[in-house]
């Protein structure tokens, strides 16, 4: 099974596009306490428009009682990271495999990245920017992972206005 987990996400317009990426995509979101805002807040229901419903989130209340509750193989997106998000085999559709991205403002503490670091994982960039938009970085990890099993339980077709749309 296919998980994000959000470290402390600040901003509810990225937390309402993961949800909604999460949503068409039948992964799990995991949110990682304190929040920056409430999850009944206008703005996150605004970003994942009416799909919010379909996603399958939980919170907790620190990354202690996270890890207590779910097994499985962490991978932590990180700016430190050395290896790209593409170098990793996610192919093992039996797995547990478990997103991790930190807060805006200041990512995964080094604390918890330092003892992980064979995970630890950055989608290559130029020197520009410090970061990409974090709904951007968990749309593209996401994929990623959804790739490599041959995007397992996702449409080739668009189901509302039928398969032929373009050719009628």
């Amino acid at each position: 099974m296919l998980n994000v987990v959000l470290y402390e996400p600040e901003i509810p317009q990225n937390t309402g596009n993961i949800m909604r990426t999460c949503a068409g995509t039948g992964t799990k979101l995991h949110l990682i306490e304190p929040l920056g805002f409430k999850l009944n807040e206008k703005s996150i229901k605004r970003s994942g428009v009416n799909y919010i419903e379909h996603c399958d989130y939980k919170t907790y209340e620190n990354f202690e009682e996270f890890k207590k509750q779910n097994k499985g193989k962490y991978y932590f997106f990180t700016r430190y990271g050395k290896k790209p998000h593409t170098s990793f085999d996610f192919s093992n559709q039996n797995e547990n495999i478990y997103l991790i991205f930190g807060k805006e403002s200041t990512g995964i503490p080094k604390e918890i990245l330092k003892d992980n670091l064979d995970t630890c994982m950055r989608i290559p960039m130029n020197d520009n920017i410090r970061a990409l938009n974090l709904s951007n970085s968990v749309a593209i990890g996401v994929y990623e992972v959804l790739r490599q099993q041959n995007y397992k339980n996702l449409l080739f077709t668009e189901p509302f206005k039928g398969e032929d749309y373009l050719e009628k």
